[in-house]
C-alpha cells in the first residue's frame, strides 16, 4: 500500500514501467531456439504448459516490440511518455540483465532490470528512476534450476483456476513468426473491472510472446506487450545499459519487494477493529459494509513511519481498500494524486485517477486523510468513499 501515499505523474510513469518490467522478466525464464511460422500441433493445456516451463533456457534474446497502455484516459495525466501512451521498441536480455527501448514522438524511454535493480529513463520529462526489486527478480538465465511441477501437478492447479475462472485450452497459433500457443482466462465473479487475460507463448522454447488484459465489455487490450519479431542469439553488452543524460533528475523509489510474509519486524500483526483502534491516535471510520460489501479486515499498516490503517470490503480483484492516515504536518493540504483531476465529496477534497481497471480517490478531510482504491467505475468509487466520510 505504500504507493497510495505517493502516487503522482512520476509514479504512474513508474508504476507503468514496472509493469511493463515484470513482463520483459517473465520472457527470460524460458528457451533457446526458433521455430517455424506454422502453429504447432494441439496439445492439452496442462501439457503445454509443463513444455514451456521445462523448455531448455535461451542465453540471450532480441526482440522488437509492441507496448500497448490504454489504462489512463488522454489528458488524464499531463505526460506525453511513451510508459503510459504505449510505443513500439526494442527488447534485449542476455547476461542475467534486460533493457526495454520504447520510441514515440514525446521523447523515448528506457527500461532495465540488472541484479535486481530497476533503472528507467523517461525522455519526456529527463528523469531517471531507480527501485530495488529484491534478488528475486533476476533476468539471469542460467544458474540453479527449479524443479518444474508435474503435468499432473499443473492439471490439479488448472482445475482449482476453473472453479474462479473459464480457462481455455492451449490454442495453436502463431506470433513473431513463430509457432505458438495462447491461453486465456475471464473470471467468473468477483474481478471488478478486469475483463480476461491472455498470454501467448513459443511453442518450442516456451518463451512470453504476449500477454494482454482487456477490461470488461471490451475486446481492446487495455495493457498488452507483444513481440512482434524475435531472435535468440547472442547480444551485445551496450545494448544492455540504460543511460540518461547528464543533468537527468533522479528519483530513488526505494524497495518494490514490500514486507515478507511473517516479517515480524515491527512486531506481530495488529488485525480486528477493537485492536486497531486501540493502536491509532485517531477514530478509525470501518462501517460493517460498504456500498453492499462486507468489511473483510482491518489491519494496522505503516504510512512512512505514521501508524494508519487498511480497510479492506468484499474479495478477490473486486475488493476495494480504504487507508486512512494522518494528514501530517508536512503533508497536511497536499494529496498523493496532485495534479490529476479534482473531487469534492461531502466537503472533502481532493484528487481522483479513474482507469480502464479502476479508481483511486485520495481526500482529506480536517487532519485524516482518505485513499480508497477499487476496481469499480468513478461513480461507484465515489460513492463508496462517501459512504466511509458520512
Amino acid at each position: 500500500m505504500n504507493f497510495l501515499r505517493t502516487t503522482s505523474t512520476r509514479r504512474l510513469i513508474a508504476g507503468a514501467a514496472l509493469t511493463t518490467a515484470v513482463v520483459v522478466g517473465g520472457v527470460a525464464v524460458a528457451a533457446a531456439s526458433g521455430s517455424g511460422g506454422t502453429p504447432p500441433p494441439p496439445k492439452a493445456l496442462d501439457v503445454a504448459v509443463h513444455d514451456a516451463l521445462t523448455a531448455p533456457k535461451p542465453v540471450s534474446i532480441t526482440a522488437h516490440i509492441q507496448f500497448t497502455n490504454n489504462l489512463i484516459a488522454s489528458g488524464v495525466a499531463s505526460t506525453g511518455s511513451p510508459l503510459l501512451s504505449g510505443a513500439s521498441g526494442r527488447l534485449w536480455i542476455g547476461a542475467g540483465r534486460a533493457r526495454l527501448e520504447l520510441q514515440s514522438d514525446a521523447g523515448d524511454a528506457q527500461i532495465g532490470i540488472a541484479n535486481g535493480h530497476l533503472s528507467v529513463y523517461d525522455a519526456s520529462s529527463n528523469t531517471m528512476y531507480t527501485a530495488d526489486l529484491g534478488s528475486g527478480s533476476s533476468t539471469t538465465a542460467t544458474g540453479t534450476a527449479h524443479t518444474a511441477p508435474t503435468v499432473a501437478d499443473i492439471s490439479k492447479g488448472l482445475a482449482k483456476l476453473a472453479t474462479e475462472a473459464t480457462v481455455s485450452g492451449a490454442v495453436p497459433t502463431t506470433q513473431a513468426g513463430q509457432g505458438a500457443y495462447s491461453v486465456s482466462i475471464t473470471p467468473k465473479h468477483d474481478a471488478g473491472l478486469l475483463g480476461q487475460a491472455s498470454l501467448v507463448w513459443d511453442a518450442a522454447t516456451g518463451v512470453p510472446l504476449k500477454v494482454a488484459v482487456t477490461a470488461a465489455g471490451s475486446s481492446t487490450p487495455v495493457l498488452a506487450l507483444e513481440v512482434t519479431d524475435i531472435t535468440y542469439g547472442a547480444v551485445d553488452s551496450s545494448a544492455l545499459n540504460v543511460t540518461a543524460p547528464a543533468g537527468a533528475k533522479v528519483v530513488d523509489l526505494g524497495s518494490m519487494t514490500g514486507a515478507k510474509a511473517g516479517d515480524t519486524s515491527h512486531g506481530p500483526a495488529v488485525q480486528g477493529l477493537p485492536a486497531v483502534q486501540a493502536a491509532v491516535p485517531f477514530t478509525v471510520t470501518a462501517p460493517d459494509t460498504l456500498v453492499g460489501l462486507p468489511r473483510t479486515d482491518v489491519r494496522l499498516v505503516r504510512a512512512g513511519s505514521d501508524p494508519a490503517v487498511l480497510v479492506t470490503y468484499g474479495q478477490g480483484l473486486g475488493a476495494i481498500a480504504v487507508l486512512e492516515r494522518p494528514v501530517g504536518s508536512q503533508s497536511k493540504g497536499s494529496n498523493p494524486l496532485a495534479g490529476l483531476p479534482s473531487v469534492t465529496i461531502d466537503g472533502a477534497t481532493g484528487h481522483e485517477l479513474p482507469t480502464a481497471l479502476g479508481t483511486i480517490i485520495a481526500v482529506d478531510r480536517g487532519q485524516l486523510s482518505y485513499i480508497l482504491l477499487g476496481s469499480l467505475p468513478p461513480n461507484a468509487a465515489e460513492a463508496a468513499l462517501r459512504e466511509v466520510l458520512k
